[in-house]
């Protein structure tokens, strides 16, 4: 049997798929991954979470990279790999969906936001590190623009940053437990795109498989995890799901 036709054979058995998706599904959408030749992390040097609260010049860089976009993380479309997702989502065939990215791409396919667990948070806007208050990219854009000034919470005057894990940064204590809780009773944990270096959120698909659960990568790279996967697909994820999900071949 094709690694494909296999992949269509797991997912409807399945009625409870937890998807992780990680950068590959969103180079599809043009969108750079962080670590590969050319990728952000190449373009760019990450600022350290405390490198940012305790230096001005690094929280306006920061606000600069924001508001120009020059990551490249957001602006674009969902491709054929989200929509694919998303009508798993649709069949109810899909409880949770766990991301890696920061992109917003698995909201804009229509994947309702309650079914999204935001691992390393969302770039399309941002929050005070204080109260929480969200606060809109274009707002802070026309302010910082206008004065000069690095924002500061419209509630409480605190730090305010763009809705992303930085590194260094605690990883979101209600997110992880709501990954572990839709890992731990998943009856298929699909990865698609991810290259499963990045800890803790790489220990999900091992909890999935000592659950019972089946695993299946799908990933144009071998990842670490493969060895311990039921299944791999060393494919592209839009045409691979769009086969399969969607009846495009």
């Amino acid at each position: 049997m094709s690694p494909r036709l296999e992949l269509a054979r797991l997912i409807e058995a399945a009625s409870n798929i937890v998807v992780f998706t990680g950068a590959g599904i969103s180079t599809e959408s043009g969108i750079p991954d962080f670590r590969s030749p050319g990728g952000v992390w190449s373009q760019m040097k990450p600022i350290y979470f405390q490198d940012f609260i305790s230096r001005e010049d690094l929280r306006r860089e920061s606000c600069i990279c924001a508001f120009s976009g020059r990551a490249g993380w957001t602006g674009r479309e969902p491709n054929a790999g989200h929509h694919a997702v998303a009508r798993l989502v649709e069949q109810g065939r899909v409880n949770a969906v766990i991301t890696q990215n920061v992109d917003n791409l698995h909201q804009a396919s229509g994947v309702p936001r309650e079914k999204i667990i935001e691992l390393h948070g969302n770039a399309t806007y941002a929050t005070c590190l204080a109260c929480g208050l969200r606060h809109e990219l274009p707002q802070l854009k026309h302010e910082f623009e206008a004065t000069g000034d690095i924002p500061t919470c419209y509630e409480c005057g605190e730090l305010v940053k763009t809705a992303t894990i930085s590194f260094g940064q605690p990883m979101p204590e209600h997110e992880m437990r709501r990954a572990t809780a839709a890992t731990l009773t998943c009856d298929l944990f699909l990865v698609l795109g991810s290259s499963l270096v990045v800890y803790p959120a790489a220990e999900f698909p091992l909890l999935a498989k000592r659950r019972g659960a089946p695993l299946a990568i799908v990933n144009r790279e071998p990842t670490e995890k493969d060895e311990a996967a039921d299944l791999v697909v060393h494919d592209e994820i839009g045409p691979t799901l769009s086969e399969i999900v969607l009846g495009r071949g």
